[in-house]
């Protein structure tokens, strides 16, 4: 949960405009590819598109063929945790995330898109690397729908959202068609029924056999349900000419709470496509989230880290990251956390904030002075300690031979933080 509040206040904080967010990755809740989604939602009777992952492009060619329609075409999807693949654009030139292709040419488009840096407006300029391509097969569709469950903060509960129309932007749909965006709540205690089950049926404007696609929505609610997930969405939801509804795209997240339950599916992680900044302080049990700024942060409470970050903006600076050490970091989780902002280049300062309860300034400073020695500091360092062991802390730092330019207070730490830059 704590990390869960560290991201809320960060983006609360980019939000309200004190922050520069660059590519902030989501820390409660784990995504899965779309073939990874599609696999556990058949598992629970959704119907989804036949597809192959395939992982190199030696595996491309009998994927192709077995996926293959009756005139001879297939779905070629590149696997990135972002949306807007269909009309991203690789760094190599080409022009898409997703493509019908004929069987035949499917290795040829392959080669180009496996191993490749996809960018979608998602995804942020530096874009994602698809690793995975997953070989579908072409649907036959009739109409298109919106569905997603999601948690709702005002029911304190979870909402089915419908809307009759899908494959598109479903924000813009609901400022502009407000009234064609159906809602319905559902108890987490008693599930969803078959009569809520009926009324998203009638919100989606179903025209095959209504009570099959009332077993759909249930499969979906089972799905978010028994895989602790914090959304289900998919779009399209679609009938197909045979009169099947499909989750034709869809993507799920998953609550990072209930990982000690769902081995399974967090064993799906692939942290190729997260920032490896986040992946390498989750290793230590650091919060950290990458931000653009050049004044890197390590300050132990999330809400002492919001005030730092606040205060340097105030002063003209803008923040490089949101690093939280917790309230008991050892030495060794200090050292880890210095690595991590010094990796980034953009850091032309760094600034340590912490004010000691349960954390001990003097094991801070120890780590201050390992992890300087080790690392190898090359800009300027500003510390500000405050609260327990504080002055033996001080003399740490006094008596190492490190650099440090030494704050008594936070606001002096962002003022001279600011100034190093100049």
């Amino acid at each position: 949960m704590w990390a869960a509040g560290l991201r809320a206040l960060a983006q609360s904080a980019r939000r309200s405009g004190s922050l520069q967010a660059k590519q902030l990755q989501q820390l409660r809740w784990l995504n899965v590819h779309e073939y990874q989604g599609a696999e556990l939602m058949s598992k629970y009777g959704v119907n989804v598109p036949p597809g192959i992952p395939v992982f190199n492009v030696d595996e491309v060619k009998a994927a192709a063929e077995k996926m293959a329609s009756p005139d001879g075409e297939v779905v070629v999807k590149s696997q990135v945790l972002a949306g807007g693949r269909g009309l991203g654009h690789f760094t190599n030139g080409l022009q898409g995330g997703v493509h019908i292709v004929k069987a035949v040419d499917a290795p040829e488009l392959a080669a180009k898109m496996l191993g490749g840096t996809l960018v979608t407006k998602q995804t942020g300029p530096a874009g994602k690397p698809v690793n995975t391509l997953y070989i579908a097969s072409k649907l036959d569709l009739t109409k298109e729908m919106y569905f997603a469950i999601l948690l709702d903060r005002k029911s304190a509960g979870t909402m089915i959202i419908a809307c009759g129309e899908g494959g598109t932007s479903i924000e813009e749909l609901a400022e502009k068609f407000p009234d064609k965006i159906v809602k319905v709540p559902i108890d987490v205690r008693e599930g969803i029924t078959d009569e809520q089950a009926s009324q998203v049926v009638e919100g989606l404007g179903v025209t095959t056999d209504k009570n099959a696609a009332m077993e759909q929505i249930k499969a979906l609610y089972t799905v978010f349900d028994k895989s602790d997930c914090t959304m289900v969405e998919v779009n399209p939801l679609a009938e197909t000419r045979d009169g099947k509804l499909v989750a034709a795209d869809a993507k799920l997240g998953f609550d990072d709470n209930a990982a000690f339950r769902q081995k399974a599916l967090f064993a799906m992680r692939d942290t190729s496509q997260e920032d490896p900044r986040e992946v390498a302080a989750a290793k230590y049990d650091l919060n950290y989230i990458g931000l653009d700024g050049s004044i890197g942060c390590m300050v132990n409470g999330a809400g002492l880290a919001m005030a730092t970050m606040d205060i340097i903006k105030l002063h003209g600076g803008s923040p490089a990251n949101f690093l939280d050490v917790g309230g008991n970091a050892s030495e060794q989780q200090v050292i880890a956390a210095f690595k991590i902002l010094t990796s980034d280049h953009q850091v032309k300062a760094l600034l340590v904030n912490i004010f000691g309860g349960i954390m001990k300034c003097d094991v801070i400073a120890a780590g201050i002075v390992s992890a300087a020695k080790e690392v190898g500091v090359k800009v300027p360092l500003i510390v500000r300690l405050e609260g327990t062991n504080v002055d033996r802390g001080k003399q740490i730092l006094l008596d190492s031979d490190v650099k440090v330019i030494t704050a008594d207070d936070l606001d002096d730490a962002a003022m001279k933080a600011v100034a190093s830059l100049s």
